[in-house]
């Protein structure tokens, strides 16, 4: 495939990935065919992974051109080592990854037993964001099994996964804080499990609210809820 990439191609692809928009301040791509019509008033992202994982698996550089020649301002959920490229091409990386291995919504803030790691992650991910002068971290529940990976293992109630939720983000949002970076608690969807990124059963942070709750307990302005449109209209 050639490395440059056309607007319609860019728009196709765009279209059959169904990329999910999220709630302001963080807004993920759709755009009109033809001349870019961005006015400014609402900032809009490329999703990394989107286009990295199927398809013609663009890299970074062609992510760029095509966030540019769209009018998008940010490359979203790219790691660490892409940062330089996205800042060379006067772009911004508008919420970064959690640095956690695998599926990062896996292993999360509700179960005690990954809080060391999630926090280690997720605090380094802070540092990394503060220092690139990027705003925000993606934040997740995790799974509300026992052992993330082993459905039989037992449940996490609500209520003690909500508890574990606010101890461990009150353990981090200090930090946040002081770097003036905001970590984005996301919901996710438990009821479509066709596809291992359509939806994600056994997800604990499936119901607004729930997500809600556990924002408002932690009450700091650093913890916000990241509103995918997507994953709350299935």
């Amino acid at each position: 495939m050639s490395d440059r990439i056309t607007r319609r191609r860019a728009l196709e692809t765009a279209a059959a990935a169904g990329v999910a928009a999220v709630a302001s301040p963080l807004v993920s791509n759709h755009a009109a065919e033809g001349v870019s019509s961005m006015k400014g008033r609402i900032k809009q992202s490329l999703v990394y992974w989107c286009f990295n994982v199927a398809g013609d698996t663009w890299n970074i550089e062609q992510m760029c051109q095509v966030a540019k020649d769209l009018g998008c301002t940010s490359i979203e959920l790219a790691d660490p080592e892409t940062w330089p490229t996205i800042k060379k091409h006067g772009l911004t990386c508008a919420i970064a990854p959690n640095g956690m291995p695998g599926a990062p919504f896996m292993k999360g803030f509700n179960n005690s037993r990954y809080h060391e790691q999630v926090i280690e992650k997720t605090t380094n991910m802070i540092d990394a964001c503060a220092a690139a002068g990027f705003p925000a971290v993606i934040a997740f529940t995790g799974y509300k099994w026992r052992d993330a990976d082993d459905p039989t293992s037992g449940e996490i109630s609500l209520a003690e996964g909500a508890d574990n939720c606010v101890a461990g983000f009150k353990k981090i949002i200090g930090h946040a804080e002081k770097k003036g970076v905001t970590i984005c608690l996301e919901h996710l969807n438990s009821r479509d499990g066709s596809h291992p990124m359509k939806g994600h059963p056994g997800y604990q942070g499936d119901d607004v609210d729930y997500v809600a709750d556990i924002i408002r307990r932690v009450g700091s302005d650093r913890l916000k809820m990241l509103f995918d449109i997507y994953h709350v209209q299935i």
